[in-house]
């Protein structure tokens, strides 16, 4: 699918000196050598992160993952019971380019990577940690991927006698 607007991207590295620093969720900048991302490669893949509301590209396939970041990820969007027209997987291991161009777009230099409505969410420890907080339910609830789950009703506060 990004194969031949990837394979017209490649162009000269920009060293860490030179390339724009990036943090992401208060993490550590991201500085490294990347290529640019031709205009129709960005476009392809801009177009792909946003034509599902939760886009995941991964190591491997939900039914088969091929690393254990990737599968962290999958057990974890499981948990919340993501209905499968809501989201939608690439495999990079099927496409180099793919690989190192969703990097590149994102200027996030690890795989898997997740996208909710068009947006970069992280990687495996920013999901994790998002998990572990709850604000990766309170994300999917608000942004209409999964059911908002209603509060308990609080008990009744016992009134004074008068």
């Amino acid at each position: 699918m990004f194969g031949s607007f990837l394979r017209s991207s490649t162009s000269v590295l920009r060293t860490a000196t030179t390339a724009p620093t990036r943090t992401v969720l208060g993490r550590l900048p991201i500085s490294s050598h990347y290529r640019f991302l031709s205009t129709e490669a960005r476009a392809q893949i801009d177009k792909a992160v946003k034509s599902t509301p939760l886009v995941l590209f991964m190591k491997g396939t939900p039914d088969q993952p091929q690393c254990g970041f990737s599968r962290a990820v999958v057990n974890i969007l499981d948990v919340y019971q993501v209905p499968p027209e809501k989201i939608k997987t690439y495999d990079v291991l099927v496409d180099a380019e793919l690989r190192s161009g969703i990097k590149e777009y994102s200027e996030w230099p690890t795989i898997p990577q997740v996208y909710v409505n068009g947006e970069f969410v992280g990687g495996c420890d920013i999901v994790l940690g998002m998990h572990q907080s709850g604000e990766l339910e309170t994300l999917l609830e608000t942004s209409n991927i999964i059911p908002t789950v209603p509060e308990p009703d609080a008990p009744a506060t016992p009134q004074p006698a008068s």
